[in-house]
């Protein structure tokens, strides 16, 4: 629990409500504090950890019979006093001593010369009970010198010792939790809303809201004016998902604050935790699209309330990244940081919005300056790995590895750390490290789509087609409609098994997904050529070109279909034979005609043409393998295509994987 001070400056109507009362009830109410604590001394039978709030309810009238305690408090008091000063001998100073034990200690926690944070504390009568302990011990032993009284006196002493020792057994059993203690506290009073609260919050540790939720209501029906318990209402509401509700309580809450009066000002000293609902709102409403400016004007009120509200420029930070204002968010960020250079989230966050400036080498640099104040700071790894993975730059790659190899270390469990290791590993030829890191990643994650792509896709660039095939199976049992997955595995079946059935299914289930895309169009044009069906194959062509009219290559491949038909045509054949020198020869050349125009075709332009060049280079392999006994390319050269293919397909799904947010 937390302590109050001892200064008026910390007091509260809600943790004493006397101090801020007019008189006579201050008074009153504060003298009437004196016989309660002798009386938690004489009888601590009734124990409570918080005695704040409305515990003890003011003494407003000198008619309050209370004031009878009050006055028979000072009587004995003062008999006590006069006791101690005039009699003569031991007993009077044995009474002395004990009354300074009692009352020096307590005059600093009595209220009567300041107010202090508390009603009523049990902590500030530890000093003097050893005083009130010396009286007892003194009394006990006047009674037993007396012949009469000497056995009741040891039987009522042991009757004390008994009982207390059973209290304070029991007493223990309540300090076994929060919810005990505070549970043992409500049973004395039920009028202090914190005990309530902190019932709730005790429950609300356990996940249990919906008990959580009946104490916190209770804790706002006994005090209506308490932020803090509206609020709790508005989270728990929020965490069992009813928006509505926790709307409802924490506008309650909001309006309970001090409001703003414009052109004034703002001079109010406001609890931190109390301007936490504007921020609690305002992450609620921001879920709603249309509301986000609402949520942003939430935010500049709570910093206006208070300027060094540092959280309050986090959270706007965030919004304004989700209003697509990263410039506006760079300025909450830039000012929280004027506020604390040593909050290493607060340089992370910035480099996410220089990421979103497209400032690649302002990013890095806080991305390091969060780990040099937090080296292992999981997000800073992660990305800053991932940032200098996309740059490109092979000199990054040994530190992106490290910090991966970091992150993995903190983060055993996460598939995305193994992932990107084995990204890395491919950029760097390293085959078999490469693939032991996509299978580590799989094997946390078996729907990983972007792992099982890239090791089929690691599996075909190094001669393992076959192998790579299982793994097509199983992204595409997760994902059928993995385009890409569906294109390589089409062509591992037409070149690899020699499947044409099999790697039609493939292109013709891209064109089910997607009717108009064209590299998947094209493919099964091919596949109509290896059919030999030429008409099918011209049709074919003729909607893919309607698709990209400005694709010269299937303009090309159009015209070889055509020549062809017509060649046929002058033969008296309606398609291809199915064997003979000749034909074999005709088809050797048309398929390295259409290699030809495909070796023109750009790889990588923008996001969109890498989809173009992916198909072009995943055809050209197709049709390289087709091809060999016409050797008009060079080695060199179709290795050439050979790593373009593998670029823009690595390219293009890491961009897929980035956009995804996997």
């Amino acid at each position: 629990m937390k302590k109050a001070a001892f200064s008026p400056s910390f007091c509260s109507r809600f943790d004493n409500p006397a101090a801020v009362s007019p008189s006579p009830a201050r008074q009153l109410t504060f003298n009437y504090l004196l016989p309660v604590n002798a009386w938690l001394l004489l009888n601590p039978s009734e124990l409570c950890c918080d005695w704040t709030m409305g515990t003890i309810p003011l003494v407003e009238s000198f008619f309050d019979v209370r004031n009878v305690a009050t006055l028979t408090f000072f009587c004995f008091l003062g008999s006590l006093i006069v006791f101690s000063l005039r009699s003569p001998g031991d007993s009077s100073k044995t009474v002395l001593m004990a009354l300074c034990l009692i009352v020096l200690p307590f005059i600093p926690a009595s209220n009567l010369f300041f107010p202090v944070g508390f009603v009523v504390a049990e902590r500030v009568l530890y000093v003097p009970s050893m005083g009130f302990c010396i009286l007892v011990a003194h009394g006990w032993k006047k009674l037993s010198n007396k012949s009469v009284l000497r056995k009741i006196s040891g039987v009522c002493l042991a009757v004390v010792l008994f009982t207390h020792a059973l209290k304070t057994l029991h007493r223990n059993w309540d300090w076994e939790s929060e919810y005990t203690l505070f549970m043992s506290a409500l049973k004395v009073n039920k009028n202090n809303a914190k005990l309530w609260n902190n019932v709730g919050h005790a429950l609300e540790n356990e996940k249990n809201f919906e008990r959580a939720l009946q104490f916190f209501i209770q804790a706002t029906q006994v005090q209506p004016d308490d932020i803090g318990a509206h609020m709790n209402v508005g989270r728990t509401y929020k965490n069992l998902n009813k928006t509505k509700e926790a709307e409802e309580s924490y506008m309650i809450a909001k309006s309970l604050m001090p409001q703003i009066i414009p052109g004034k000002k703002y001079a109010a000293r406001v609890a931190p935790n109390h301007l936490n609902v504007y921020i609690n709102l305002a992450n609620l409403i921001r879920a709603n699209e249309s509301r986000l400016e609402e949520a942003d004007q939430l935010y500049r009120q709570a910093i206006s309330m208070r300027p060094d509200f540092k959280q309050a420029y986090i959270s706007r930070g965030e919004l304004l990244l989700k209003m697509n204002k990263p410039l506006q968010a760079k300025e909450a960020y830039l000012r929280a940081l004027e506020l604390d250079r040593t909050n290493a989230d607060l340089w992370y966050n910035l480099a996410i919005v220089y990421i979103e400036l497209k400032d690649a080498t302002e990013a890095l640099k806080n991305f390091n300056q969060a780990l040099e104040l937090n080296p292992m700071h999981k997000l800073a790894l992660f990305n800053s790995a991932l940032l200098m993975q996309e740059s490109g730059d092979a000199r990054l790659r040994p530190e992106a590895k490290q910090r991966l190899l970091h992150y993995v270390k903190e983060e055993p469990q996460d598939a995305n750390g193994y992932f990107n290791l084995g990204m890395l590993a491919m950029d760097d030829k390293k085959d078999t490290e490469a693939e032991a890191w996509m299978k580590k990643a799989i094997s946390l994650q078996p729907n990983f789509r972007s792992a099982l792509f890239n090791l089929a896709l690691l599996y075909s660039q190094t001669g393992k087609e076959l192998m790579a095939l299982p793994v097509l199976e199983d992204l595409l049992r997760y994902y059928p409609d993995h385009t890409k997955g569906l294109i390589l595995k089409g062509d591992i079946l037409m070149n690899q098994k020699k499947d044409i059935v099999g790697a039609k299914k493939c292109f013709e289930k891209i064109l089910e997904l997607d009717p108009n895309n064209v590299q998947g169009k094209h493919n099964l044009c091919v596949v109509y050529f290896e059919e030999r069906d030429l008409i099918k194959a011209e049709k074919c062509l003729v909607e893919t070109l309607a698709l990209a009219p400005h694709e010269e290559y299937i303009h090309r491949h159009l015209n070889i279909v055509r020549s062809k038909i017509a060649s046929l045509g002058a033969m008296g054949q309606s398609s291809l034979p199915a064997d003979g020198t000749a034909a074999a020869e005709e088809k050797k050349k048309s398929f390295q005609n259409l290699k030809e125009v495909k070796n023109e075709q750009k790889t990588t332009q923008t996001s969109v043409d890498n989809n173009k060049g992916h198909s072009k280079d995943m055809k050209q392999t197709e049709k390289d393998n087709m091809g060999k006994e016409t050797p008009k390319k060079s080695t060199k050269e179709i290795k050439d295509i050979e790593k373009k293919r593998v670029a823009a397909l690595k390219r293009l799904e890491e961009i897929e994987r980035i956009l995804n947010g996997e």
